[in-house]
């Protein structure tokens, strides 16, 4: 097999590949031999079937595959011998590519674009100076978030007037025109509205300092602007379709209020949230607490400094080219429709931020070992259990959760990718000049909307 590259320009190249006869002749009649030996065709005992009928059986498929194979495994070789760095997968060139007949063809060849990797210089030093925010944390978050976690041994009590966000129970009934019972019209018992999800002001009012007993009269298509989910729910419809007609005035009697009362700040929900005797008093709770918005919040500012960071090296790659009809047609085959040149932009933003990134790992010689993807791994789990309003959980649940997000090939190479740029954002945070600021959560906030 014979490969040979020839560079068009400084990011393009054809790669030529010429199969002969020798080269594959020998794996295809191995093959055939073995199909031989296992072939069980009436009229002929196993293993003694004739090669011609082999041959003409399984002859040209075989002969296919095990040229891509050779195909596939050459160009893979070379490229590695050689250090190409080749963007995505060779191409079939479009204009050079000759018909290839394997049933009267002995030696092929095959034509291939390449799109190869442009050179980036980009790096950093201490002359750069790049921001990073430590976000202030108030005893008014962490009082906000002791309030939060209230809610997780708080429980509905039965009360005698209504006050915003109570939950209502009660018997309602359609009215006619004249404000009297319609005959024949809807009847629901026991239905449930929270008067807080109202859409409309005036309708929502009605049900101010309310009290058991009460019966008040609104208009439920009104209240909820005729969404139908929501009346049909209330006014218990199993059609509906039924909510879009029924826009008549209801009487509300209130047979029961009841009202979520959060949580007292004691031991139960010190174990409640952070587990069995883990703290005992209202102080540690709190900074149990601070230490880990002070780890969310850690993870938050690291994010900001590493996209500043590859802003940075952004800049200092500056114009990058590309053989961009390559690159266009590539992209187009994988989504398998055409891209637009704004997606195509962005996408070459990310591929460029890829390369420089790519670049420092190697000159730096960055490394992960199992211990730092496992490490990572944990860290997405204890931050994602975070999200979900889990302020601490045991060390065998966070390990659990590692473990699975790793089973997932997809999770896995994410957490992978993600080891690897900490490790480097880790070292060029070393390399320039921190210029440290202190600022509240809002104001951090605010600067992440400016810069999406």
């Amino acid at each position: 097999m014979k490969i040979s590259l020839e560079n068009k320009d400084k990011v393009s190249g054809l790669l030529n590949v010429t199969i002969e006869k020798e080269d594959y002749q020998e794996k295809v009649e191995k093959v055939l031999k073995d199909f031989r030996k296992n072939a069980q065709i009436p009229g002929f005992r196993k293993g003694k079937v004739p090669m011609g009928l082999i041959r003409k059986q399984h002859g040209l498929s075989v002969l296919v595959e095990e040229v891509n194979k050779l195909l596939s495994d050459g160009i893979y070789k070379y490229i590695q011998e050689n250090e190409i760095r080749v963007l995505g997968n060779p191409m079939p060139n479009e204009e050079q590519q000759k018909e290839i007949n394997f049933e009267t063809m002995d030696n092929f060849e095959f034509v291939f674009d390449l799109a190869l990797a442009p050179e980036i210089k980009a790096d950093v030093s201490k002359d750069d100076k790049v921001d990073y925010y430590t976000i202030t944390i108030s005893d008014e978050m962490i009082d906000e978030q002791v309030d939060s976690y209230r809610s997780y041994t708080g429980e509905h009590q039965n009360v005698d007037s209504y006050e915003d966000k109570d939950m209502l129970k009660g018997h309602m009934a359609e009215l006619d025109e004249e404000g009297n019972i319609k005959e024949g019209g809807i009847r629901v018992e026991d239905t449930v509205m929270m008067p807080s999800a109202m859409k409309v002001e005036e309708q929502k009012s009605i049900f101010e300092n309310a009290k058991l007993n009460d019966v008040l009269i609104f208009n439920p298509y009104t209240a909820f602007e005729g969404n139908k989910a929501e009346l049909s729910s209330l006014l218990q419809l199993k059609d509906k379709e039924e909510a879009e007609e029924l826009k008549s005035n209801f009487s509300f009697q209130i047979s029961e209020i009841k009202r979520f009362v959060d949580g007292e700040i004691n031991q139960e929900l010190f174990d409640k949230v952070l587990g069995e005797g883990v703290v005992s008093t209202e102080e540690e709770f709190k900074e149990k607490i601070k230490e880990q918005l002070a780890y969310k919040f850690g993870v938050e500012s690291d994010y900001k400094f590493q996209n500043d960071l590859r802003q940075l090296l952004l800049n200092k790659a500056g114009e990058v080219s590309y053989s961009d009809d390559l690159l266009k047609r590539m992209f187009n085959q994988e989504q398998k429709e055409e891209m637009s040149e704004e997606d195509y932009q962005k996408s070459l933003k990310d591929l460029t931020q890829h390369l420089i990134e790519e670049e420092l790992v190697k000159k730096y010689e960055v490394k992960i070992e199992e211990a730092d993807v496992q490490e990572t791994a944990k860290s997405v789990a204890r931050l994602q259990m975070l999200q979900y309003g889990a302020l601490a959980m045991p060390d065998a649940i966070i390990e659990n959760f590692a473990q699975n997000m790793l089973q997932d090939e997809k999770s896995a190479n994410m957490i992978i990718s993600r080891a690897i740029n900490e490790k480097l954002t880790a070292v060029l945070k070393e390399k320039v000049t921190l210029n440290e600021k202190e600022i509240s959560f809002d104001e951090f906030q605010e600067i992440l909307k400016e810069t999406k």
